[in-house]
């Protein structure tokens, strides 16, 4: 019997070290989820008080538990690593069907397709026409790597000042190629429908009579557009007129091919302080037509494409899933994961909501089995098991033989 006892610790022994083994070769592997041994004691009869005359028949693995313990995020610096900070698996597809995981070293395949190192497709919530997306379907993530069509400029917003110390100038009518008739002008670059670049200037002129007003005339490319819109501050220097504070010249056909050019100037961010003129910012809402560069993703998920031109078109939003019961999960090659009846079907949802962990882009995940410190404690421990069990083997088989040789 006590033969039969050691071998069935040497045999927990030897899984409790098959499990350690599995979790040290993994401690490189992305997304990688370690593993315990949890063992319990095996009596071969039951009954009242029969623990008190029965000596236990060893011990038995009753189960391999998984340990969904966050690994360390380790910054990459790719935009196609994606890592989940909390709960929440991704979702991926190939024939099969849908599995789940933890590893983010995705990358673009041939066809633009956002797959992971076995060609399994990541999935997402596909955008909508209205803005958002439909969280009701799931969709492959593909990139539009074409260009990013131009948007013509419409509204731009000036941030600037006007001396109050300035004087009018007195060189007689405005006329944009003599400075003498001006006190000082902003210049941005303005965008047509074909993504043309437009220099635009806006020119300031003091009244000569009062103080607080001060005329404001346009040019695109050197060309007069319309005619001087008047501009007045109040004693504290904020603008007063125009009502809203914007200037609208009128449209102007800068490239013939093009729509024509129409600009409101916003001015609610003009001031009339001090004694120097400046201009400290612009916002310009058109863009010239640009060339993919990357992805972006945000904490909720959001997979955009980002151009050249600083355009940004949504792609999609991750699909993140979980599960009543991770512990249910059935595991599979290459870090996936599979619903079973013990997990329950997949709850999905979006990052950054209802208890889900964010993504982290430029990062990965790394094996909450990598401090191998931990994992060569458990290693001695279960070869101190191994031996303490093989030594009890060894004694009983010297036992018997001594028994042997005395009826002998």
């Amino acid at each position: 019997m006590p033969f039969d006892i050691a071998l069935s610790g040497i045999n927990a022994a030897s899984s409790d070290l098959e499990v350690t083994a599995n979790n040290i070769a993994n401690v490189n592997t992305v997304g990688f989820k370690g593993s315990r041994a949890e063992f319990s004691q095996v009596y071969s009869a039951a009954g009242n008080n029969l623990s008190a005359q029965v000596a236990g028949s060893g011990v038995r693995l009753t189960n391999i538990a998984q340990q969904f313990s966050d690994g360390a995020a380790t910054q990459t610096g790719n935009s196609y690593d994606f890592a989940i900070s909390g709960a929440g698996f991704f979702t991926v597809r190939d024939g099969s069907g849908y599995s789940y995981t933890r590893a983010g070293n995705f990358h673009p395949d041939d066809n633009g397709n956002v797959v992971n190192a076995t060609g399994q497709n990541v999935q997402v919530y596909p955008p909508t026409a209205n803005g958002g997306f439909d969280i009701s379907s799931l969709a492959d993530l593909k990139l539009t790597t074409g260009s990013s069509p131009a948007k013509a400029s419409t509204n731009i917003g000036l941030t600037a000042n006007l001396a109050a110390s300035a004087t009018a100038p007195t060189g007689g009518a405005f006329d944009p190629t003599n400075d003498k008739t001006y006190n000082t002008l902003s210049t941005f670059q303005a965008y047509d429908s074909l993504g043309a670049s437009h220099t635009v200037n806006v020119y300031y002129t003091k009244d000569a009579t009062n103080p607080n007003t001060w005329s404001a005339n346009m040019t695109v490319d050197g060309t007069q557009v319309g005619t001087a819109q008047q501009m007045t501050f109040s004693a504290g220097g904020a603008i007063l007129t125009p009502a809203g504070g914007k200037l609208n010249f009128g449209a102007v056909s800068p490239n013939p091919g093009a729509t024509p050019l129409n600009l409101s100037i916003d001015m609610t961010k003009v001031t009339q302080f001090g004694d120097s003129s400046s201009t400290t910012a612009v916002s310009n809402d058109g863009y010239a037509a640009g060339t993919f560069s990357n992805i972006d993703v945000a904490k909720d998920g959001t997979v955009s494409a980002k151009y050249s031109n600083g355009a940004s078109v949504p792609l999609g939003q991750l699909a993140i899933a979980t599960f009543a019961n991770d512990q249910g999960l059935r595991q599979l090659n290459d870090t996936n994961w599979a619903p079973s009846s013990e997990s329950g079907q997949p709850i999905r949802g979006t990052a950054n909501a209802g208890g889900l962990g964010t993504i982290q882009s430029g990062s990965l995940e790394a094996s909450n089995t990598a401090d191998l410190t931990a994992q060569l404690v458990n290693m001695i421990k279960a070869q101190r098991n191994y031996q303490a069990n093989a030594q009890v083997i060894s004694t009983d088989n010297t036992l018997t033989q001594t028994i042997i040789n005395i009826r002998n």
